[in-house]
């Protein structure tokens, strides 16, 4: 299946989103191994941008599809999606950053796979850090938690136990375009989940869509968007180094 992948890739300019069914860009091997860790809760620092902090404090953030005000569930300081609320995005965009995120997944245990605490991080609104509950649930790897959503799985599978707090620290670098809209340097993310290098300067392919293959379209700043994909995740202590 992997090898089907690359093939893809390969002749990507070739087909069209709508010549592939979703299982095309999936595979299940390599299975990374679990490791246990913990979620690491660091407090921002001084220079960084607090998006999520106390009393879940949402005036960082809007509706990504109408930029109205945040419908999701708050209590204390913790943001969790309302499913059909939408997905939210920052009010602010960015570039190359170092992003901190707190998540926890629901107590979904009657559901499985991409089913079971589904959400997702995305840089510039495109590319996906997948937000899932992987520790006792399978899916395809390179859908798992803390994969680069349909590209690439995690070296080892960090994730916490249901209802446990997950941390991610990602350090994103922006794909560089040229005039004519050519990529000339691709995006690279590194990732630390519950303190666990697990994309180490891994490079991203393009756009991370449920359908279809990577593309490369031209932009420039872009927001954080955290994704409602129907389940109650949660989410604290979110915050951003512009770097």
């Amino acid at each position: 299946q992997k090898i089907l992948l690359g093939l893809l890739f390969f002749t990507g300019s070739l087909l069209s989103a709508q010549d592939l069914p979703p299982e095309a860009t999936e595979f299940y091997e390599p299975v990374p191994p679990k490791v246990q860790a913990k979620a690491v809760t660091t407090p921002p620092p001084s220079d960084a941008i607090v998006l999520l902090g106390k009393d879940a404090d949402t005036k960082e953030w809007v509706s990504s599809s109408g930029g109205g005000p945040v419908e999701w569930t708050r209590e204390g300081d913790v943001l969790t999606v309302k499913p059909g609320a939408g997905a939210i995005r920052t009010r602010r965009t960015f570039n190359d950053v170092q992003l901190h995120v707190e998540w926890r997944s629901p107590n979904e245990p009657d559901k499985e796979g991409q089913k079971r605490g589904n959400s997702g991080v995305f840089f510039h609104g495109r590319y996906e850090v997948q937000v899932l509950e992987s520790n006792g649930s399978d899916t395809y790897t390179n859908g798992q938690a803390a994969s680069i959503y349909k590209e690439n799985p995690p070296l080892v599978n960090a994730t916490s136990v249901m209802g446990d707090w997950n941390s991610y620290d990602i350090i994103f670098t922006s794909p560089i375009f040229n005039d004519d809209g050519m990529v000339v340097r691709p995006a690279y993310v590194t990732v630390l989940h519950n303190g666990v290098l697990i994309h180490n300067h891994t490079e991203i392919r393009g756009t991370t869509p449920y359908i279809g293959l990577p593309q490369n379209a031209a932009h420039g700043k872009g927001p954080i968007i955290l994704q409602d994909h129907g389940n109650p995740t949660s989410f604290r202590n979110i915050w951003i180094r512009e770097l």
